[in-house]
């Protein structure tokens, strides 16, 4: 078996034994490293995203700073819309389309492609990566679930109350089941691309997943997780599903076949591991929990630590992106306190 194999953030997820959690965080590469910021200068956050070069550097930059056990690929879960012809553009108030989508014109109109002719500087970016990082920090591939997509074409961007795409769920049903069929064969295609380009581990973003009655999430959400999931086990990777407010739907995910579910920090971890016997879980310190004090970070990152030792694996992250404001003090904080963790 390699090194790479060998790694704390690969074996926890196979459920193997090891002496601490690995630890990495969501959004690592991004706003609140000032070498992030100094990149940005330079270029927009779309063509940073489009730039293999670019890309591979901010992905490098909190491997190098603090020593994370995993890295994770630079991009958006927005990128790979574009070439179905959902363009957006990015600024200050987020992620915005031009067209969201509103009649069956709007969501016929959305093509499938073969990934690689489409987002070509993805895979290109992975293997930059992957040469820099070597055998010594897995990479991380990923996507926004088909779910979440559909949430920002309908909406249009970001959202509070999700009228529009509720109106389209609670009266053409039909619609909503039939874009989410198109965005799952897409995002399936586009992590199958990223693993052949070198990613050791994908993991599957559900942000706004957990909107929905659980009765809606059974029926329209989770079949096509199901679907991405399975067309991904032939591929050997380790598969993360991350569904933000996974509360009421831990007894729907107990049966995916994956490896490893993120939990979000509104979860007692404990709880969430009986929930989902037999699988690894990621998590679960709230991202806040970061502007507190020092001794803050360390009691509550020990607490969650010791809660994932009853897991088949468990690595350690926030339960949610980290923020801008948050201080590098405060993550060295957090990295040292669980890579100094040893199980009992």
């Amino acid at each position: 078996m390699s090194d790479l194999q060998q790694s704390l953030f690969l074996k926890a997820l196979r459920g193997e034994p090891v002496p601490r959690p690995p630890i990495w965080i969501m959004r690592q590469a991004g706003r609140y490293l000032p070498e992030y910021m100094k990149v940005r200068e330079a270029i927009s956050f779309n063509d940073l995203c489009r730039t293999p070069e670019a890309a591979c550097e901010v992905t490098l930059q909190p491997i190098r700073r603090f020593g994370f056990d995993a890295a994770i690929m630079f991009s958006d879960i927005l990128t790979p819309l574009a070439p179905m012809g959902a363009e957006f553009a990015f600024g200050n108030g987020g992620p915005q389309l031009a067209r969201p989508l509103r009649d069956e014109r709007d969501f016929a109109a959305l093509r499938t492609y073969p990934s690689l002719d489409g987002v070509p500087f993805v895979a290109e970016a992975i293997r930059l990566m992957k040469r820099e990082l070597g055998d010594k920090t897995p990479l991380i591939g990923f996507a926004g679930a088909p779910f979440t997509l559909a949430t920002y074409l309908i909406e249009g961007g970001g959202s509070k109350n999700y009228e529009n795409l509720k109106t389209v769920l609670y009266s053409r049903p039909e619609l909503l089941r039939g874009l989410l069929e198109k965005l799952g064969d897409q995002i399936l295609d586009y992590l199958r691309m990223q693993v052949a380009a070198g990613v050791d581990a994908v993991q599957l973003f559900d942000t706004w997943g957990g909107i929905l009655h659980p009765a809606d999430y059974a029926a329209l959400v989770l079949p096509v997780v199901r679907r991405i999931m399975d067309g991904l086990k032939d591929t050997g990777v380790p598969r993360i599903y991350f569904l933000k407010g996974s509360t009421p739907y831990n007894h729907l995910l107990r049966d995916l076949d994956v490896e490893c579910c993120g939990i979000d920090w509104t979860q007692d971890l404990s709880l969430a591991i009986a929930q989902l016997p037999g699988k690894a879980v990621q998590g679960n310190l709230d991202p806040l929990c970061l502007f507190g004090s020092a001794e803050q970070i360390r009691d509550r990152a020990l607490a969650i630590c010791r809660q994932g030792a009853a897991a088949p694996g468990h690595v350690f992250n926030l339960g949610h992106g980290i923020l801008p404001q948050a201080s590098l003090t405060a993550v060295q904080t957090l990295v040292e306190t669980v890579q100094g963790f040893t199980k009992e």
